[in-house]
């Protein structure tokens, strides 16, 4: 088997690029026309990037869809939180964001047979209320009677890396969008296109970031090790993915996990890459 195997997608309803492409857009209509400089009128002055909310592995969201769905995590990428302030650590935010493709091999990692999230649980907390449904899937960009089935097909796995995303949280009966960086070793569901979808601990949704760059301004607290410059932006592949080529963070070496699917399929790569898993 070719590690990782790529199958063109039967479905229109989910483009990850036009999806990109749309929220590029929203955010230029957002930011409004201004920017004739300092002496324009405040009200039309294009507004300052939202802050970045850093949020460690363990940690719920802001409003979270559900309560915590994690199964496993990632001790070794998990860090104690620091007690500086996440504004101390911005040196490097604002650069552009280092983008790797959502079929990298080693982007992700797991254990054998074993799940990062409890899927069928997360269905079960995601439909059990209808208006929180109907959030989630307008934030998603799915529909909600298809939500149970979309959420089976997400791949459990763990972050390998300090990744950018663009979440959303629940609150009065409509998702809040927000930036964040997760921590590496947090868990989260990943589609057929290798982007992070769910961040487990909270059930809050999740979409690619517009802006290709980390915002200029951060919140919450940094843990030990974070580097604004280390973090990463996960870009969708174009076409779907078979499989996905995982760091066994217990053994440390290779693993291949179907998408769709907890992990009881996972075995060895028939082909693993070039590289060793600690080389990356």
């Amino acid at each position: 088997m070719r590690p990782p195997t790529r199958r063109r997608s039967p479905q229109t309803g989910h483009r990850p690029g036009a999806y990109v492409a749309m929220a590029a857009a929203a955010g230029l209509l957002a930011a409004g026309c201004a920017g004739g400089g300092s002496d324009a009128p405040a009200s039309r002055r294009t507004p300052a990037p939202p802050a970045a909310l850093l949020q460690s592995s363990a940690e719920p969201g802001p409003h979270p869809f559900t309560a915590s769905t994690v199964l496993t995590s990632d001790s070794s990428a998990r860090h104690r939180p620091s007690p500086r302030a996440a504004a101390g650590a911005a040196a490097a935010a604002g650069a552009p964001l280092r983008t790797v493709d959502g079929a990298t091999p080693g982007l992700y990692g797991g254990t054998q047979s074993l799940a990062s999230c409890d899927v069928e649980q997360q269905v079960r907390f995601l439909t059990a209320d209808t208006a929180k449904a109907e959030a989630f899937a307008r934030a998603a960009g799915v529909s909600r009677t298809g939500l149970a089935q979309w959420l089976r097909g997400l791949t459990p796995v763990m972050l390998r890396a300090d990744t950018h995303v663009a979440g959303h949280g629940y609150r009065e009966g409509d998702a809040v969008p927000y930036q964040a960086v997760l921590q590496a070793g947090t868990a989260v569901l990943v589609d057929a296109y290798g982007s992070p979808r769910v961040r487990c601990t909270d059930g809050n949704p999740l979409r690619t970031p517009a802006e290709g760059r980390l915002p200029a301004t951060q919140r919450g607290r940094a843990w030990d090790g974070y580097r604004p410059e280390r973090v990463i932006a996960v870009h969708p592949t174009v076409r779907t993915l078979e499989s996905l080529i995982l760091v066994n963070v217990v053994t440390d070496t290779w693993l291949e996990r179907k998408v769709g699917t907890g992990g009881e399929q996972a075995r060895k790569p028939a082909v693993p890459p070039a590289y060793d898993p600690e080389e990356r």
